[in-house]
């Protein structure tokens, strides 16, 4: 029996390299990739076409959200599963709609990681205990207007930046994603992106500026 083919997608070079060792210890398993990005992992994931794609959220230039998307549009079966640090319960719902087949974070260790990529590759969907009741309660009210594709720009504002950088970033027009902005404000009742901001942190998917 082939072992179990890997893409792993983290922007942190020594974070990959433990779990690499890991991984490459087990009989059944074998990462094939890396990728630091979401540009990467998405021409990883052609490349390779990975059994399972472990994706973290937090990627330097898009949402590994955006990369999932990105992926299930490409191969609708394709396996992903997210490993992050954020145990946010709005992510774990939007990662689970948008497709993936698995959530945990990075506090539960090697072995638990070992245990979803054995499950999710059987066809099964693996999230964290502790993060299981995310799936039954619904996330902040107000984001559950939101699109999926609307979130992915949401996340983006958020986090500062400009209509011509998310355009570049999701591949869309300007002129789009200033549509896409327009709506979001509408949707969620507030009157400019400091407001949207402010919405983000309170969600607890973005840092607070100190």
């Amino acid at each position: 029996m082939r072992p179990i083919r890997l893409l792993l997608v983290d922007d942190h070079p020594v974070v990959r390299q433990g779990y690499r060792c890991y991984l490459k210890s087990a009989p059944d398993t074998e990462v094939v990739a890396e990728a630091s990005d979401g540009s990467e992992a998405y021409q990883a994931f052609i490349a390779c076409r990975p059994d399972i794609t472990v994706l973290d959220i937090s990627l330097p230039d898009v949402s590994g959200l955006a990369v999932l998307r990105r992926i299930r549009q490409r191969l609708a079966d394709a396996k992903v599963l997210v490993f992050t640090i954020h145990d946010n319960p709005l992510l774990v719902r939007k990662s689970l709609e948008a497709g993936a087949r698995g959530y945990l974070s990075k506090r539960c260790g090697p072995p638990i990681l070992m245990e979803a990529v054995r499950r999710v590759m059987q066809g099964e969907r693996y999230v964290e205990s502790r993060l299981e009741q995310a799936v039954s309660f619904p996330p902040h009210e107000l984001l559950q207007r939101l699109t999926a594709r609307e979130f992915e720009v949401f996340q983006l504002l958020a986090q500062g930046r400009s209509v011509n950088e998310i355009a570049s970033l999701l591949h869309l027009s300007s002129k789009t994603v200033g549509v896409h902005q327009t709506r979001i404000l509408k949707k969620l009742d507030l009157p400019n992106i400091a407001h949207l901001v402010l919405l983000a942190v309170r969600c607890g998917l973005v840092e607070p500026e100190i």
